[in-house]
Protein backbone atom coordinates (compact mmCIF):
# COMPACT_ATOMS: atom_id res chain seq x y z
CA UNK A 1 0.00 0.00 0.00
CA UNK A 2 1.51 3.01 0.88
CA UNK A 3 5.08 2.66 2.33
CA UNK A 4 7.21 5.70 3.08
CA UNK A 5 10.98 4.56 2.23
CA UNK A 6 13.58 5.93 4.58
CA UNK A 7 14.85 8.71 2.24
CA UNK A 8 10.98 10.38 2.35
CA UNK A 9 11.27 9.52 6.25
CA UNK A 10 14.93 11.18 6.91
CA UNK A 11 13.83 14.08 4.51
CA UNK A 12 11.02 14.84 6.45
CA UNK A 13 13.56 14.49 9.28
CA UNK A 14 15.76 17.11 7.70
CA UNK A 15 13.57 19.67 7.04
CA UNK A 16 12.19 19.25 10.15
CA UNK A 17 15.80 19.87 11.70
CA UNK A 18 16.65 22.84 9.03
CA UNK A 19 13.02 24.51 10.27
CA UNK A 20 13.98 24.27 13.71
CA UNK A 21 17.47 25.92 12.94
CA UNK A 22 15.46 28.67 11.11
CA UNK A 23 16.42 30.74 7.93
CA UNK A 24 19.35 33.42 9.03
CA UNK A 25 21.92 30.93 8.66
CA UNK A 26 23.44 28.01 7.09
CA UNK A 27 23.08 24.70 9.07
CA UNK A 28 26.67 22.53 8.09
CA UNK A 29 25.96 19.24 6.79
CA UNK A 30 28.21 17.37 9.24
CA UNK A 31 25.75 19.23 11.85
CA UNK A 32 22.83 17.46 10.60
CA UNK A 33 24.75 14.59 10.54
CA UNK A 34 25.83 14.38 13.78
CA UNK A 35 22.02 15.78 15.36
CA UNK A 36 20.19 13.09 13.28
CA UNK A 37 23.03 9.93 13.52
CA UNK A 38 23.19 9.78 9.28
CA UNK A 39 26.03 9.53 7.31
CA UNK A 40 27.31 12.21 5.56
CA UNK A 41 27.16 10.61 2.51
CA UNK A 42 23.44 9.66 2.98
CA UNK A 43 22.53 13.03 3.81
CA UNK A 44 24.15 14.64 0.72
CA UNK A 45 22.03 11.69 -1.24
CA UNK A 46 18.90 13.05 -0.09
CA UNK A 47 19.60 16.59 0.28
CA UNK A 48 20.76 16.83 -3.36
CA UNK A 49 17.35 15.71 -4.70
CA UNK A 50 15.85 18.72 -1.70
CA UNK A 51 18.12 21.27 -3.52
CA UNK A 52 16.73 20.07 -6.75
CA UNK A 53 13.60 20.49 -6.38
CA UNK A 54 14.33 23.71 -4.36
CA UNK A 55 13.32 22.77 -0.94
CA UNK A 56 16.44 23.71 0.30
CA UNK A 57 19.87 26.12 -0.81
CA UNK A 58 23.25 24.72 -0.45
CA UNK A 59 25.81 27.64 -0.14
CA UNK A 60 29.80 26.13 0.10
CA UNK A 61 32.51 27.32 1.89
CA UNK A 62 34.02 27.93 5.62
CA UNK A 63 29.84 29.40 6.25
CA UNK A 64 28.74 26.98 4.38
CA UNK A 65 25.56 24.36 4.71
CA UNK A 66 21.76 23.93 4.03
CA UNK A 67 18.73 26.34 4.96
CA UNK A 68 14.93 26.12 3.22
CA UNK A 69 14.20 28.39 0.98
CA UNK A 70 10.42 28.94 2.16
CA UNK A 71 9.23 30.14 6.13
CA UNK A 72 8.65 26.12 7.80
CA UNK A 73 4.67 27.31 6.96
CA UNK A 74 4.96 27.47 3.43
CA UNK A 75 5.51 23.62 3.01
CA UNK A 76 3.55 20.45 3.25
CA UNK A 77 4.18 17.13 4.58
CA UNK A 78 2.88 16.24 1.06
CA UNK A 79 5.33 18.02 -0.68
CA UNK A 80 8.25 16.81 0.87
CA UNK A 81 7.32 13.14 0.87
CA UNK A 82 6.32 13.57 -2.99
CA UNK A 83 9.95 15.28 -3.94
CA UNK A 84 10.95 11.95 -2.19
CA UNK A 85 8.54 9.09 -3.26
CA UNK A 86 6.83 10.38 -6.39
CA UNK A 87 2.73 10.02 -6.29
CA UNK A 88 1.28 9.00 -3.09
CA UNK A 89 -0.62 6.53 -4.41
CA UNK A 90 -1.65 3.15 -3.77
CA UNK A 91 1.11 0.78 -5.28
CA UNK A 92 0.39 -2.41 -6.76
CA UNK A 93 -3.48 -2.24 -6.26
CA UNK A 94 -5.37 -4.01 -8.53
CA UNK A 95 -2.75 -3.30 -11.34
CA UNK A 96 -3.78 -4.62 -14.42
CA UNK A 97 -6.41 -5.99 -13.34
CA UNK A 98 -9.75 -5.06 -15.73
CA UNK A 99 -12.38 -6.73 -13.82
CA UNK A 100 -12.00 -4.43 -10.69
CA UNK A 101 -15.73 -3.62 -9.46
CA UNK A 102 -16.55 0.06 -9.78
CA UNK A 103 -17.06 -0.34 -5.59
CA UNK A 104 -13.57 -1.17 -5.36
CA UNK A 105 -11.89 1.39 -8.07
CA UNK A 106 -14.41 4.11 -5.72
CA UNK A 107 -12.71 2.76 -2.86
CA UNK A 108 -9.07 2.94 -3.97
CA UNK A 109 -9.72 6.58 -5.19
CA UNK A 110 -11.11 7.58 -2.28
CA UNK A 111 -8.36 6.14 -0.31
CA UNK A 112 -5.60 7.83 -2.15
CA UNK A 113 -7.10 11.46 -2.02
CA UNK A 114 -7.87 10.68 1.90
CA UNK A 115 -4.26 9.95 1.95
CA UNK A 116 -2.75 13.08 0.12
CA UNK A 117 -5.28 15.10 2.05
CA UNK A 118 -4.08 14.29 4.72
CA UNK A 119 -0.36 14.89 4.13
CA UNK A 120 -1.06 18.14 2.37
CA UNK A 121 -2.70 19.32 5.40
CA UNK A 122 0.16 19.10 7.35
CA UNK A 123 2.91 21.93 7.05
CA UNK A 124 6.62 21.54 8.33
CA UNK A 125 6.00 24.28 10.92
CA UNK A 126 2.94 22.10 12.16
CA UNK A 127 6.00 19.46 12.91
CA UNK A 128 8.05 21.92 14.28
CA UNK A 129 5.52 22.95 16.86
CA UNK A 130 4.48 19.34 17.70
CA UNK A 131 8.13 18.95 18.67
CA UNK A 132 8.43 22.12 21.10
CA UNK A 133 5.40 21.17 22.64
CA UNK A 134 6.28 17.42 23.17
CA UNK A 135 10.02 18.09 24.32
CA UNK A 136 11.63 14.45 24.76
CA UNK A 137 9.39 12.80 22.39
CA UNK A 138 9.84 12.47 18.50
CA UNK A 139 6.71 13.25 16.32
CA UNK A 140 5.50 10.30 13.80
CA UNK A 141 3.08 10.44 11.45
Amino acid sequence: MYKISTRGQYALLIMEDLAESGKDGFVPLRIISHRRNLSVKYLEQILSKLVEKNLVTGNRGVNGGYRLTKDPDAYTVGEILRTMEGDLAPRNVNEGNTVESAGSRCFWADFEKTVNDFVDSVTLESLVVKDRDFVGFEYCI
